[in-house]
């Protein structure tokens, strides 16, 4: 079965000009077929808050209303995507960006929750994996925004994460997958003012644990509940460490990696 390597880059490095420069670069490197997702919620929050819309986050997710909806859309699968697309091809890695409306990448439904109105959320029904197979094939890199959409003339914003995680485990039936969530931090840490306290692996029980005791919490607690959910559904590994130290994350040398079992 042939390797894909998915990649998830969040936090700081999509703000900064260098570190992005400098993880694409590692990230053209990667041999094989490769997808990268991105977020960039950082930059559209500095946009809403110019632009005075109210932004709320419950457990590490955004509240969307439709001005924000606007917003996401314009930051993630406008200027962000683009930008990175561009930065790639720099490198000679034939990169295509992607929102998930574009070729009927991801189908999405609007969330439904008993008590909180997430607006115009969107929780993922389907991946076009014949799509994605044919670009693959063609070795094209995919890069995609977490802009998804209901077939109904609908956009929906759904977390990057679970977008890497439904990716994953969607595709894991045809290629060895590994999922890499890379960000600023070195890893999951034991004490979030100590990049020295990596917790090197993490069982489903541990998670548990961490999470009761609110070690794990806010925006890396989706990350890791769909990183389990991913090993649990078929991916192969799951890492989780900083972007600038890429080769030695997918060598096993540095950053978090998630164990299933307990």
């Amino acid at each position: 079965m042939e390797n894909l390597t998915i990649v998830k880059v969040g936090g700081n490095i999509i703000d900064d000009d260098s570190q992005l420069q400098q993880f694409l670069h590692l990230f053209a490197t990667i041999p094989g077929k490769k997808i990268l997702v991105h977020g960039g919620g950082k930059l559209a929050t500095k946009m809403a808050t110019e632009l005075q819309i109210p932004q709320q986050l419950v457990d590490g997710r955004r509240i969307t209303d439709a001005e924000t909806l606007k917003i996401v859309t314009m930051v993630y699968a406008g200027y962000i995507n683009k930008n990175i697309v561009a930065l790639l091809q720099q490198q000679q890695c034939n990169a295509v960006g992607f929102s998930g409306a574009d070729g009927n990448l991801i189908q999405a439904h609007q969330r439904v929750h008993p008590t909180i109105n997430y607006g115009y959320v969107g929780d993922v029904d389907g991946v076009n994996i014949s799509l994605i197979q044919q670009l693959l094939n063609n070795n094209y890199t995919l890069v995609i925004a977490p802009i998804t959409h209901n077939l109904k003339g609908q956009l929906l914003n759904t977390n990057a994460d679970t977008i890497a995680s439904v990716l994953a485990t969607s595709l894991a039936a045809h290629y060895a997958v590994t999922l890499l969530y890379s960000f600023e931090k070195a890893g999951v840490l034991m004490d979030v003012n100590d990049e020295a306290s990596v917790i090197n692996t993490i069982t489903l029980q541990q998670f548990a644990q961490l999470k009761a005791q609110r070690i794990i919490a806010d925006g890396m607690l989706p990350k890791l509940e769909n990183a389990f959910a991913a090993l649990q559904k078929g991916v192969q590994r799951v890492i989780i460490g900083q972007a600038n130290v890429l080769p030695d994350l997918l060598q096993g040398k540095a950053g978090t990696t998630l164990v299933s079992g307990n």
